[in-house]
């Protein structure tokens, strides 16, 4: 069985899964919440916006041509919060996220064991890819733990509610066994309004 078409799929599934986590919690924010942080070692969520955005433009364009680390990338400038409004943390957000996931797409399975690489270091697609599966939701934990701490009203659940996994596990496993990606269900769940 070739596992690379899956792979691809799975991989894509997981993106949009973490970019889905993002998209709810900064939709529960007041817009000035979006640019709090707690001294200056800490980023806001909109800077950790901006680190993706750069990030994946940068790894993603020309991935198969081109080092993952361009020339163009100012990433110390990343780091500087110089974005202004709800409209351009998500245009930024939207921009990253369309440049990984058309990266992704447009991969054939055998594309998955070429050599790329990052800042010289080489990289199978699938190590890259795997290597940002690590990255991406880690900034995207970030910016839902800072979306919670900020939020002054009730915090909707972005997964099992507190002291909601017995019912969760009890509708689970009313079901039959059955082989499908865990992200299935969770990516038709309402969008953020």
């Amino acid at each position: 069985m070739d596992l690379n078409p899956s792979f691809l799929e799975t991989a894509e599934k997981q993106f949009l899964y973490y970019k889905q986590l993002g998209d709810k919690a900064m939709a529960q924010l007041e817009p000035e919440q979006l640019f709090q942080s707690w001294n200056e070692d800490t980023n806001s969520i909109a800077v950790i916006v901006k680190h993706l955005w750069g990030n994946m433009l940068s790894r993603w364009t020309d991935v198969l041509t081109t080092d993952g680390e361009k020339a163009w990338r100012e990433r110390d400038a990343e780091f500087i919060n110089d974005l202004s409004t709800r409209e351009e943390v998500l245009d930024k957000w939207e921009e990253g996220w369309s440049c990984l996931l058309s990266a992704i797409r447009s991969f054939t399975p055998d594309q998955l064991s070429h050599i790329i690489y990052i800042r010289n270091e080489g990289h199978t697609v699938m190590e890259a890819i795997t290597r940002q599966l690590a990255h991406y939701p880690y900034h995207v934990g970030q910016i839902v733990y800072v979306a919670k701490m900020l939020k002054e009203t009730s915090w909707d659940s972005l997964s099992i509610p507190r002291n909601g996994s017995t019912l969760y596990n009890g509708e689970k496993f009313a079901k039959p066994k059955m082989t499908k990606h865990f992200t299935d269900e969770e990516l038709k769940r309402e969008e953020p309004k």
